[in-house]
């Protein structure tokens, strides 16, 4: 299985980008709209400057849903609601859910599911899906994209989803694991790079940035 990033876009709406009046580009404020520490902690590392708004939605997350209709919902949902707030700005959206075949797996509601979840997982390969939404107005960029990457469990053992549980907030994460913690217990393989996993596909949304030539012009 290849070891680079894939991307479905669905939806994807892009203009060329207004790059500049008379010769003089302009800077464009990028706007991550998520509390997710993780995703500005990745945007951060790769030199992305941004800040941060919360999106007051209301996520969908039925597990009957396709997990990628389901991620691409959710991203455009949080884009969306900040966008209209911030419309001169460039929003970015992201939504990351697990899914073991064409189940989602989304945050489990107490230590007994997550211990499920994980059970479900163990030995087994499946699918990180995040979504990814640009939203900006003023330059007519309005695109979504599913990015996957795999990921492929040890054998666990009920001790070995104890100590898991020990080490980490397993309530707060998709399918109950995440893979920046104690990946050594639970994970065999997965695919590069591993931000996509983490929750945001940096290398992704910065190539895609330099496609649209607005990635220098983005300031904090």
């Amino acid at each position: 299985m290849s070891d680079a990033y894939s991307a479905k876009p669905l939806g994807v709406v892009s203009r060329p980008p207004i790059v500049s009046i008379g010769r003089v580009a302009l800077p464009i404020h990028l706007i991550l709209a998520s509390a997710s520490p993780r995703r500005t902690q990745l945007l951060a590392a790769a030199g992305v400057p941004h800040s941060v708004v919360t999106a007051a939605v209301t996520e969908h997350e039925d597990p009957s849903t396709d997990p990628a209709v389901m991620v691409l919902h959710n991203a455009r949902l949080k884009a969306a609601a900040v966008s209209a707030l911030h419309p001169e700005a460039m929003v970015l959206g992201a939504d990351t859910t697990v899914a073991l075949g064409d189940r989602a797996l989304n945050k489990p509601a107490d230590l007994a599911e997550s211990a499920a979840m994980l059970r479900s997982l163990s030995g087994r390969e499946h699918t990180v899906h995040t979504g990814v939404c640009l939203l900006c107005p003023s330059l007519g960029v309005d695109e979504a994209h599913d990015v996957t990457a795999w990921v492929r469990f040890r054998t666990l053992s009920d001790a070995d989803i104890a100590r898991y549980q020990s080490l980490v907030n397993t309530l707060d994460k998709a399918g109950a694991y995440g893979i920046q913690e104690g990946r050594e217990i639970i994970i065999a393989a997965h695919q590069e790079p591993v931000s996509t996993i983490m929750g945001l596909p940096v290398e992704f949304l910065v190539a895609r940035l330099k496609e649209l030539g607005l990635l220098e012009r983005l300031r904090a």
